[in-house]
């Protein structure tokens, strides 16, 4: 018997939809404003995941160009039939107000690691949208509507067939589920067993309140009865369990008949304080007993840290050591899977592993609050403890040019290492500074930049330990200067951008670390990085 490490997936992977095909397991993940858009991870034991693709690579699937911070794709629901894996998402272009623009699409592939098609278009009534798969060959959409009258936004949950030939929604919408006394209803999936339709939603919020909520009908149209003892999977009451935030959940089958749960959770630092990790995606294993409910095979529903999983792996027998290391030294043609941008594909007029091989070219763009055009690749922190390093050749001629080692939640939160140019008639002079933006106020932490005019290349580090980063530089490789106050790390999350302003933030994803280059001139200035490192300490 193995033992799966919770959480499986870490750092900034919420809203998980699994399948499995044969011996083979994927699980979809949101991926909000970064692009390629969803990431797909996986596994033969439900324990060892690898992120092998995201979908979404053309601008004709996902136009993410002018989307707001935490919009763009929301819970991405995946799912396998007859040959075909089929993958519905929403590109939430605005969020702000009464009004939600939610536009909801749907993809096909008979190759998940190959090319997907064009999008069909689905409908824009609300999100978190999924495709089930009857068992007598009809296709039914499902969704949480929104409704913005009198500010409810929650709506219930709808149903809707989906004709395949034509492509396109049909027939009437069938309002199924109003939700249970938890409220804020959404992440709705289906599933036909023991002549029961079972409906999967999330409730409560995707914060400390979430949950996972099961209820089933005789009908796929309803009524539908809520389980006896809901929720079936929350912490909602239990602010000490490690794992928090559960809920958003999907459902799987093993070959040998044993079932399992994937859903959202997040690992504060402090009870019920911030997660710097963003919502990650744990397992858990669950049983139907006699009454055909579903119930957490060791009972209660605060999910386990641990837990046992009977599926044999040659490859891998034992969870994966929670440490994940990624150094590129951009010899190779093609990035590292790990790396995504902001909006916008990676292409040829903003980044180059060719103009001047072995290194990372940069043509500097808009500034770091910009919702189109950043020249700003990163990855995601998925550890408490880290370290990212990296080296930096720029020639500024501009105290608008800009370029270096960033830690990033989106365009209002983040901490930027850099090399900028000096003043106007001192275009030759060459400085290190770091500037923090704490809820769209931006500071210059140094009194006084640093003067490097002298310098063809400098090292750029990051720590980030728990709520402490704390940034260093060099002039010769590993000749490390600390630079700077220890800075709040903790403002990287959620639940800090939450708190911060005098109204709600849509605020969905993680702490991401890269690397950048902006040149506010237009005049477009290269910026070139000789390697970048990601280390996980803890």
């Amino acid at each position: 018997m193995s033992v799966v490490k919770n959480p499986i997936l870490r750092g900034f992977n919420p809203d998980p939809s699994i399948i499995r095909k044969g011996k083979d397991y994927f699980i979809a993940t949101s991926t909000f404003e970064w692009f390629p858009g969803v990431q797909i991870h996986h596994s033969k034991d439900l324990i060892n995941w690898e992120l092998v693709a995201r979908p979404l690579n053309r601008i004709s699937q996902l136009d993410l160009r002018g989307n707001p911070d935490s919009c763009g794709v929301w819970a991405p629901c995946l799912s396998y039939h007859e040959g075909t894996f089929y993958l519905v998402y929403s590109n939430v272009r605005s969020f702000d107000g009464v009004w939600k623009d939610t536009p909801n699409f749907l993809v096909t592939t008979d190759n998940i690691l190959g090319d997907w098609s064009e999008p069909i278009f689905l409908n824009s009534s609300g999100f978190d949208a999924s495709l089930f798969h009857d068992e007598d060959g009809k296709k039914w959409y499902v969704s949480m509507l929104i409704d913005h009258r009198k500010r409810k936004f929650f709506g219930g949950i709808i149903l809707q067939e989906y004709d395949a030939k034509e492509k396109r929604l049909t027939g009437p919408v069938f309002p199924i589920f109003p939700g249970s006394d938890l409220g804020i209803t959404e992440a709705p999936h289906l599933y036909k067993k023991n002549n029961y339709y079972y409906l999967i939603t999330a409730e409560g919020g995707t914060e400390y309140g979430h949950a996972v909520t099961l209820a089933r009908a005789s009908s796929i149209t309803g009524p539908y009865e809520v389980h006896p003892k809901n929720p079936i999977i929350s912490t909602r009451d239990f602010p000490q369990a490690p794992l928090q935030k559960c809920g958003h959940a999907d459902l799987v089958e093993t070959e040998s008949g044993e079932w399992f749960m994937v859903f959202l959770t997040g690992r504060p630092l402090t009870e019920k304080g911030r997660c710097t990790l963003g919502r990650e995606t744990a397992i858990e294993s669950v049983i139907w007993k006699e009454d055909n409910w579903l119930y957490l095979t060791e009972g209660g529903m605060v999910p386990r840290l641990e837990v046992p999983v009977s599926i044999h792996n040659s490859h891998a027998t034992t969870s994966f050591t929670n440490k994940e290391n990624q150094y590129d030294d951009f010899e190779l043609a093609e990035l590292n899977i790990h790396f995504q941008s902001l909006r916008i594909p990676i292409t040829e007029d903003w980044l180059s592993l060719r103009v001047r091989p072995g290194y990372l070219r940069l043509f500097g763009r808009e500034s770091l609050s910009s919702f189109h055009h950043q020249s700003l690749i990163a990855r995601r922190v998925q550890n408490f403890q880290i370290e990212a390093t990296t080296c930096v050749e720029f020639a500024p001629v501009s105290f608008q040019q800009m370029a270096g080692l960033v830690c990033y939640y989106n365009t209002g939160h983040w901490f930027y290492l850099h090399l900028l140019g000096g003043e106007i008639g001192a275009e030759h002079k060459k400085y290190i500074q770091i500037t923090a933006c704490d809820n769209f106020q931006t500071t210059d932490v140094l009194e006084t930049p640093i003067d490097i005019t002298q310098e063809a290349r400098v090292f750029l580090k990051v720590n980030f330990s728990f709520e402490k980063l704390r940034f260093s530089f060099a002039l010769a490789e590993n000749n490390w200067q600390e630079i700077g106050p220890t800075l709040d790390g903790s403002i990287l999350s959620d639940d800090y951008v939450r708190e911060g302003g005098t109204r709600y933030r849509p605020a969905f994803t993680g702490a991401f670390v890269g690397v950048c280059c902006q040149d506010l001139t237009g005049r477009k200035r290269p910026a070139d990085f000789t390697f970048f490192n990601y280390k996980e300490i803890l």
